[in-house]
């Protein structure tokens, strides 16, 4: 039996044949090449007897005597193509025994349809795009180690099948967003990433040093303030879609580089953005996936994204889990039942209040698999929105969860600013941030009545694409260093 070679083996033997292809007029490292179209429009558009050129990388490769079967992918679609002795003459059928899984060709000729029914082109002529000389992952069955295929994410999309289809899916639901919301009469904005203080939630930020300016700026974890600050400046209905960044911690789905859409709309509320969603989501599932019913999770359940969702506030979710009489309860009686029920009791639960917060986010929302509109929030929990009208103790908002996780908030938004100072103020005695009086001072010019939503695009294309873990949607995912 012949002992495997190893890959410093297979790279040596690879560069020897990039030499002799080179030295039989084949440059290892060649030209642009014009195609006719992609493999899958190929495959589309085919016709017997029409002239096509097409490229890809080499996937499969086997000799039949004078005659030599390869299939090229090109990561829109795998096509054989045939390349014959007689047809080719004696120096280019030789020079392409020279070629190895990997490497990326252009082949010129015709399609026809072989006796085993395999759609081919018969190629009259070929060329070197790129030599590969290093061996492709597993000889194309895949790489299977899960750390290698987030460092090398190239190798991934080059030999898993799966991952490849998963971005592009990525792609169309970025692309159904934009055109929905354009749809409805959005405009899409720009505001900074590089900002002198962060603003928007509460969460710990990167920071850098601008040389230029000598001051230390941080990149935005949300562009909230400054979306609201174009609303004061008379833009109406606007979105922005990008990164933002929080330095915290990693795991199944959380990564500290993620992509956010933040929509704001004036003269909406709350009830406008859950409209909003209600039309977005069943969009993205009949244009990117052909069905609102969309499989998720190991246990085979179904999401259902046919609108109307349910809409719940978070006060009777936790009496339905906890008991009718929980509000009434003193705070020992209230812990004591949140024991029996399960919750840790954490040094962070300081009253009924925290409690009760506890409950939801430990025992409550992971339970909320269909797609859920919880309202009347704590104010104390979301610093940004306008209080209910028949209760200042909440603030008319809406946490929208599918699959037991949060997938966007929607505010009835402050444009008090009173109010507006009055909170920042709290939060600044909670987590010792600095806060945005520009901002105060932009409401005090007016900001009219407003509804905003933001979404994380990272949980909802693991949704769509029945992804548990964040990493798989992300092309390259933060990871620890390698040792």
């Amino acid at each position: 039996m012949d002992t495997p070679q190893t890959p410093d083996q297979y790279r040596a033997q690879r560069l020897a044949n990039r030499d002799r292809l080179a030295a039989a007029g084949y440059a290892p490292y060649g030209h642009a090449f014009a195609r006719t179209g992609t493999l899958r429009e190929t495959r589309e558009a085919f016709a017997e007897g029409r002239e096509v050129a097409v490229a890809g990388r080499i996937q499969t490769k086997r000799r039949m005597g004078k005659l030599m079967f390869i299939h090229l992918n090109d990561g829109s679609d795998a096509f054989q193509v045939l390349l014959k002795r007689d047809a080719l003459g004696e120096a280019a059928y030789n020079a392409a025994k020279l070629l190895d899984l990997g490497d990326i060709i252009g082949v010129r000729g015709t399609l026809f349809t072989t006796q085993a029914g395999e759609r081919t082109v018969d190629v009259r002529a070929w060329d070197l795009l790129s030599k590969a000389v290093r061996q492709p992952p597993e000889k194309w069955h895949g790489l299977q180690d899960q750390e290698e295929r987030y460092r090398r994410r190239y190798l991934d999309l080059m030999s898993n099948p799966e991952s490849r289809a998963r971005f592009d899916k990525r792609h169309k639901i970025l692309l159904g967003i934009r055109n929905y919301l354009a749809s409805q009469g959005f405009v899409e904005v720009e505001t900074p990433i590089m900002q002198a203080q962060a603003g928007g939630a509460a969460a710990k930020p990167f920071v850098t040093h601008h040389n230029a300016l000598d001051r230390e700026m941080v990149l935005r974890i949300a562009p909230e303030l400054y979306l609201k600050r174009l609303l004061v400046g008379g833009f109406d209905k606007i979105f922005e879609l990008g990164k933002d960044f929080r330095n915290e911690g990693i795991d199944r789905t959380h990564n500290p580089e993620f992509t956010v859409l933040e929509v704001y709309e004036a003269y909406g509320d709350r009830t406008s953005m859950k409209r909003l969603v209600e039309g977005l989501l069943p969009y993205l599932c009949d244009t990117v996936l052909g069905t609102r019913q969309v499989p998720y999770g190991a246990e085979g359940k179904v999401l259902d994204f046919e609108p109307p969702y349910r809409e719940v506030s978070q006060r009777a979710l936790i009496e339905e889990r906890m008991g009718a009489d929980w509000f009434a309860l003193d705070y020992a009686a209230a812990r004591e039942r949140a024991a029996r029920e399960g919750l840790e009791l954490t040094p962070e639960i300081v009253d009924h209040l925290t409690l009760s917060h506890e409950v939801y986010d430990k025992l409550i929302e992971k339970t909320l698999f269909q797609p859920t509109f919880v309202t009347r929030i704590p104010k104390q929990y979301v610093p940004l929105a306008k209080a209910c009208p028949d209760d200042p103790a909440l603030v008319d908002v809406f946490e929208f969860v599918v699959a037991g996780k949060e997938l966007c908030p929607g505010y009835t938004e402050q444009n008090d600013p009173d109010a507006q100072r009055e909170a920042f103020a709290r939060q600044v005695e909670a987590d010792a941030e600095p806060a945005d009086l520009d901002f105060v001072e932009a409401l005090e010019y007016g900001m009219p009545p407003t509804g905003g939503l933001g979404m994380g695009i990272d949980r909802l294309v693991m949704l769509l694409t029945d992804t548990e873990a964040i990493r798989d949607v992300l092309l390259f995912p933060q990871m620890k260093r390698e040792v």
